[in-house]
């Protein structure tokens, strides 16, 4: 049964893979093997978590505390039962737990699970709605016009580096997934060429993973690391992670400048595509006004995170609701006809639905492997196949990070390895910002190996295998030469 886990996630994962070839979409992959692979796992949980629900978990706890190699997911499920054990104490609740009761305890813990992960899931789902539905409303607006009008020129070299470098320093600002959808936004206004928007929307997923692994706010696992102690010093952070991060960017961009040639042909602005030439009755006041609130918007999350310690959705979604009153009040007096092209509720008609729900299954399927134990093992392995030596394994855990989520990875370095008085373990030590650089950078192997890459495959229609073709060894060139300059320095 273990094994069919793990042989339903690689023929999901080769469905996704293959999406233009067998004629299915991604997201219908996603979501069969996330299902799939729970309810492979809530069918015969037993022998994934290695209990014997015949016990009391009584017994169970003792047993377990009396053993000296106790798999993660048998230690997590033990750990919940001596949570019910210890409600009973405080309950004055003296009955006994018969072994009758044990399968509904592991029932419970399989709930209390996939609640935690849907939990999380929810949150980056909730968080990726409201931060595309204020891109749209920006868009809406032609607020990104504010950008593209500066960008003048048609070089297809030199408008890759412009907007590779401006991807990069948003994702530290911002954070990565939110910098690619404003991104791909700003793209649709500059290159009319699919294929070429393709291209450029390949290098915006290398230059957001790149510019969020320096920053605490930046990516979700450089955050983890930030905020679990391991990773304390944000200038620290900051000082050891930029060089190699620039440098993720710097060489596919060398790459590419050999390979774009000619120039970039700009769309052709359609007035009459609304019917009632919305951007026509707006002033550059106006496209101004909401582009600042707009990117003020986005800005303020990490800074509500960092306040309030609430998770970045909630900052998304107040930002979202403070932008969708403001639009609602601008043009409260306009006729009915115009007021309608700027709705919100127009806009988010417009969201992607199949792309989050892409999310929500793959997320789903890693979260499956987390719960039965196969990433503790997978990272164990790492541990043991390469004799602790810490680059060798980090940079692993970067390519990893391309299959399956690097938040699970992350977190399973963060359990095996405490934090140490000092020495490449201690508190800013040289695993811990190495980690931080590997997990953010190397997702960008694959397309969907990072939020920022799921977000773009789902805006601008990208294959997989497209990606796999003519980015992905830049990705790996850049990931490579980074985890060189770090590794030497």
């Amino acid at each position: 049964m273990e094994i069919f886990i793990v042989v339903i996630f690689v023929l999901g994962y080769i469905g996704i893979a293959l999406e233009h070839s067998i004629h299915i979409d991604k997201a219908s992959s996603a979501l069969l093997i996330g299902m799939l692979c729970w309810t492979i796992y809530a069918l015969n949980p037993a022998q994934f978590l290695q209990i014997d629900e015949h016990k009391p978990i009584t017994e169970i706890v003792e047993e377990a505390h009396h053993q000296e190699n106790i798999e993660p997911q048998t230690k997590n499920v033990v750990h919940f039962f001596e949570e019910q054990l210890f409600k009973k104490q405080l309950e004055h609740d003296d009955t006994p737990i018969e072994a009758s009761e044990t399968h509904e305890y592991v029932r419970h813990y399989i709930e209390h699970g996939l609640s935690h992960h849907l939990y999380d899931i929810a949150g980056i789902l909730f968080f990726l709605l409201g931060a595309m539905t204020i891109v749209e409303l920006v868009d809406a607006h032609d607020g990104f016009s504010v950008i593209t009008n500066k960008i003048t020129t048609t070089n297809t070299a030199k408008l890759l580096w412009i907007v590779t470098f401006i991807t990069f320093f948003f994702s530290a600002a911002l954070d990565n997934l939110t910098t690619s959808i404003v991104m791909i936004s700003v793209l649709r206004k500059l290159i009319s060429d699919q294929k070429t928007r393709w291209y450029f929307a390949g290098f915006v997923i290398i230059a957001a993973n790149a510019g969020g692994s320096w920053s605490p706010i930046g990516d979700v696992t450089t955050t983890m690391l930030w905020i679990g102690k391991q990773l304390p010093d944000t200038l620290d952070i900051i000082e050891s992670i930029f060089i190699p991060a620039l440098l993720t960017v710097v060489v596919p961009l060398l790459f590419a400048t050999f390979f774009f040639k000619g120039k970039i042909e700009r769309p052709v602005v359609d007035t009459s595509s609304t019917g009632n030439h919305p951007s026509a009755v707006l002033t550059s006041g106006e496209k101004t006004f909401f582009f600042v609130i707009g990117l003020l918007g986005l800005v303020f999350v990490p800074v509500f995170k960092t306040i309030t310690h609430l998770p970045p959705f909630m900052g998304m979604m107040l930002s979202l609701g403070v932008i969708w009153a403001i639009t609602e009040l601008v043009h409260k007096k306009r006729p009915a006809e115009e007021k309608r092209e700027f709705s919100p509720l127009r806009i988010l008609q417009k969201i992607d639905t199949a792309s989050v729900l892409f999310f929500l299954g793959i997320l789903l399927a890693v979260a499956a492997l987390q719960e039965v134990g196969h990433l503790a093992k997978m990272a164990h392995m790492l541990d043991v196949s390469f004799g602790g030596n810490i680059y060798a394994i980090n940079i692993a855990i970067g390519f990893l990070s391309a299959i399956v989520d690097n938040v699970p990875l992350v977190a399973a370095a963060q359990g095996m390895y405490a934090i140490e008085p000092e020495g490449v373990f201690a508190m800013s030590g040289t695993f811990w910002k190495f980690l931080a650089y590997c997990a953010g950078t190397g997702g960008s192997s694959l397309i969907i190996g990072s939020a920022a890459g799921v977000a773009v495959m789902g805006l601008e229609k990208i294959p997989f295998g497209w990606y796999m073709k003519k980015i992905s060894l830049l990705a790996v060139a850049g990931y490579l030469a980074g985890a060189f300059v770090f590794y030497i320095s």
